[in-house]
C-alpha cells in the first residue's frame, strides 16, 4: 500500500509579518558585534548603524555610570548600545507588546543585568513617574515619525522632575519635521543630517 505524504505548504510555514525578526547589530563595548532581534512591526524603525555611530561618539564620555531612559524604545537599539558602553542603568519604555517582549529577550540574552524594561505608552509612563526619585543623566526620544510625538513628549518632560541638572537629550525626527515650543532652558549641542533624518543633542538647565 502506498502512502500519500502531503508537504505543507511554504507559504503557510512563514511567519505573519507582524511576527518576522529583523536583526540589528551593537556598534562598541561589552556586547559589541551582538546581533539584537526585533520584530517587523508598524513605525518600529530602528536608528541606523551610521547615526548610532556619531551618536555614541558624540556621548562617548557621558555614558559611563550614566542612568538612562529609552523612550519609545522600539528596538531597543540605543539603550542596548548604552548598556553595551557602560551605563549604570537603562530603562526601556516600549508600548507594543511584541517589541517590549522582544527588547526583554535581548536583554537576557545578553546578561544585561541593568537594563529594565516596561510595557507603556511613553506619555502615560511620564506622568505615573513625574515625581519618581529617579533621575536619568541622558535621555533617547525618537518617537514613531508619522504620530507627531516630540513637542508633547518634550513638553511632558519639562512637568517633571527625572531629568538631573545638564541632562542630555537625544531627538531623532524627520528632517521637516518642526517642534514648536522647545523649551528655553534646552540648549542644541549637536545637530546632523543624514539622508531625511535630523538628529540632535540637547542638554537641559534644570
Amino acid at each position: 500500500m502506498k502512502l500519500s505524504l502531503s508537504l505543507p505548504n511554504v507559504k503557510t510555514m512563514q511567519r505573519p509579518p507582524s511576527q518576522q525578526q529583523n536583526k540589528v547589530r551593537i556598534i562598541a563595548g561589552e556586547y559589541r558585534s551582538r546581533k539584537l532581534e526585533f520584530p517587523s512591526l508598524e513605525g518600529l524603525r530602528p536608528t541606523s548603524d551610521r547615526i548610532r555611530e556619531t551618536l555614541f561618539s558624540w556621548l562617548q564620555d557621558s555614558i559611563p555610570g550614566e542612568a538612562c531612559l529609552d523612550l519609545f524604545a522600539g528596538s531597543g537599539a540605543l539603550g542596548l548600545e548604552a548598556l553595551s558602553r557602560g551605563a549604570a542603568r537603562v530603562d526601556f519604555i516600549e508600548k507594543n507588546t511584541l517589541a517590549a517582549n522582544a527588547i526583554r529577550n535581548n536583554v537576557d540574552r545578553l546578561g544585561a543585568k541593568h537594563g529594565n524594561v516596561y510595557c507603556a505608552d511613553a506619555l502615560q509612563w511620564l506622568d505615573q513617574n513625574a515625581q519618581s526619585a529617579n533621575r536619568y543623566g541622558l535621555i533617547f526620544l525618537d518617537p514613531p515619525f508619522q504620530e507627531q510625538l516630540l513637542a508633547a513628549t518634550i513638553a511632558k518632560l519639562e512637568t517633571t522632575t527625572i531629568l538631573k541638572e545638564g541632562c542630555l537629550v537625544y531627538i531623532e525626527k524627520q528632517e521637516q519635521t518642526i517642534v514648536d515650543g522647545m523649551p528655553g532652558n534646552w540648549t542644541e549641542i549637536k545637530n546632523k543630517k543624514a539622508g531625511s533624518v535630523r538628529y540632535s543633542l540637547y542638554q537641559v538647565a534644570t
